[in-house]
Parts: C-alpha cells; structure tokens; sequence
C-alpha cells in the first residue's frame, strides 16, 4: 500500500509538472472617467468580447478616473508601449493627428444619426487610418454626444452671454478659437483638474456631453445648464502600436471586434442618456436652459471668423462632404 501511495504521488507530481501553463498577456486600459460612465460601459464592453473571444491569453486591468494620467499623458504611453488600450474624447486626439480636429468644428453636425453616418463612412475610416502614422491603431470611433454648457453664472441665452466667462474646455485649439470669438476665456485644463477649479471658482463653468455631466455628478458643483449642442464630441478606442504588432492575425480580428462591441455599448449608453439626463440634472437641481433655433443660428453668425479659420486650416470640400452626408 505505501509503494501505491508513493506511485500515486510521484504519477500527481509529474502530471502537475507536465501541466501547460496559461501565458496572459496584461491589457491595460486607462480612461478618464468613472466605471459606471460611458467609458466604462465600453471599456467593459470591449473586455468582454476579448474574455470570451480569446480563451483567457489576456486580462484586463482597468483604470478609470484618469488612473493613468490625462488623456494625453495616456496616449503617449500608448506610444511607447507603457499602455495598452485607452477610450479617449476627441480633445486631444488633434494633438496627434491634427486632421481628427475637423470633427470639433461648432454646429457641424445636425444629429447623432448623422454624425454616426460620417464617423462609420469612409470620412471617418480614413480618419482612423491617419493614426497609423504616429504610433497608434485607432480601431473605432465612440462618442460622448454634443456638448453643452454649465455655469454658475447663469443660463445662456445668447453671445452676449460668454462675454468674460471663464470656460474649462479641453486641450483643443479647434473649441478654443470657437470660444475666444465668442468673447468667453476659454481655460484648457485636464479633466481631473475641473471639478476642484469649480469648486474654487478658478473657473466659473465648462461644457461636455450630457453623459459626461450626469456621471461625473457635475450638478453638485454648478448650477446652470444651457443645453446648446454646439460641437459633437466623439470618442475614439485605441491601442498601443508595439502591442498591436505583438499579436497573431486572431487576436487582432478579437480587439477589432471587442472595440466594435464597445462602440455598440457608448453609443446605447449615450442614447440612454440623451432620454432621461436632462430630467435627472432638472431633479438634482440644476437650472436648465435651452437655445431655439433662432438663438443657435446667432451663435452661428457670431462664430463667423472663426469660421473662416477653419476653412484655411482644414480642406473645405471634406468640411462640405460633412456637411453633405445624408
């Protein structure tokens, strides 16, 4: 019986020893905003597809709230390989590819449906395809909605109104230009910088989708709304070029797919908020206001020069393209 026990052992022993073991390569995926926000929808979203995809060969360390850094800093770490994945907004992404800033042009977009129209088309594919140049893979564009503005000065009725505000917008000479000639001081600031300048009133107020300003529990330090819809904020997934080129032709299909299914996610998140956000921030208290047509038209005509900007900075025929698309 002890020679058994002693074969039984040393056959458990060798098997344990022969065991393949999992190799799993680390993905970490770094956003600037809460887990419960549109963010984390898509970054789970995007870890679901690869887990079940991909028979455990990575796993995911998420970190959200700006964990890793600004979005900037992020990107750059894609760059040289210190980070794997990041969803971003499109604040930054002119930075790197300055012809991703066309998309921030005020009032270019009529709805979601069109603004989804052009970023899944070809405009918004060749967009992507620009980021192959400077280290990066964009495999798809999410979204953060349209933009609007909070204050603690008051609801906007009209241009007269940004005369003087102090305005967080983000690191984006396209949003900039646009508030500059509206009279406003824009303030570009990293996102975890703002709610701290708020509560400070270093700055009196800043502009973001309705998914941004419900999530981050804006409405806890400002007390005005104007729901305005002057820029369409989108997203984009990215992944980091060496670990990219790490991967099998499999594993690749598996990260487009988990991002498509990540955009499928930000997008219904987005839709979700778009219904019920502006009575949420109403029962939170907020003042809510918000422009008529004729009121966005003068914005228009205010936003003229900077208009003419645009037009010497990016190609006007892909900005009539845009416009065009049905």
């Amino acid at each position: 019986m002890k020679r058994f026990n002693v074969r039984v052992a040393l056959a458990t022993a060798a098997s344990l020893v022969a065991a393949p073991v999992l190799a799993q390569t680390e993905v970490k995926i770094g956003y600037a905003l809460a887990p419960n926000s549109h963010y984390g929808a898509a970054a789970d979203a995007w870890q679901a597809t690869v887990d079940a995809e991909a028979e455990g060969r990575f796993v995911f360390r998420h970190f959200p709230s700006s964990g890793l850094g600004g979005e900037r800093e992020v990107i750059e770490g894609l760059q040289i390989g210190t980070v794997e994945a990041t969803i971003v907004s499109s604040g930054t992404l002119a930075n790197f590819v300055p012809e991703a800033g066309v998309f921030d042009i005020p009032f270019l977009f009529r709805d979601l449906a069109h603004a989804r129209t052009v970023l899944d088309g070809p405009i918004g594919q060749d967009m992507l395809a620009r980021f192959d140049d400077v280290g990066l893979v964009a495999l798809a564009w999410g979204e953060q909605g349209f933009r609007h503005i909070t204050s603690n000065r008051g609801t906007i009725e009209g241009p007269g109104d940004m005369a003087g505000l102090r305005l967080r917008t983000m690191e984006n000479p396209i949003h900039i230009t646009a508030f500059q000639t509206l009279g406003a001081a824009p303030t570009p600031m990293a996102w975890p910088e703002v709610i701290g300048a708020l509560q400070q009133g270093t700055i009196d107020g800043q502009e973001n989708p309705l998914s941004v300003i419900v999530s981050a529990n804006l409405s806890d330090v400002q007390r005005h709304l104007t729901l305005s819809g002057h820029v369409y904020s989108p997203a984009m997934l990215l992944v980091s070029r060496p670990f990219w080129e790490g991967l099998s032709e499999e594993d690749r299909e598996i990260f487009a797919r988990g991002a498509a299914e990540g955009v499928r996610a930000m997008r219904g998140f987005v839709d979700a908020v778009e219904e019920d956000g502006v009575e949420t921030l109403r029962a939170r208290g907020m003042e809510i206001g918000t422009l008529s047509a004729e009121q966005r038209a003068a914005f228009q005509e205010a936003l003229a020069p900077a208009y003419e900007s645009y037009y010497r900075q990016y190609d006007r025929a892909l900005i009539d393209a845009i416009i065009a698309t049905e």
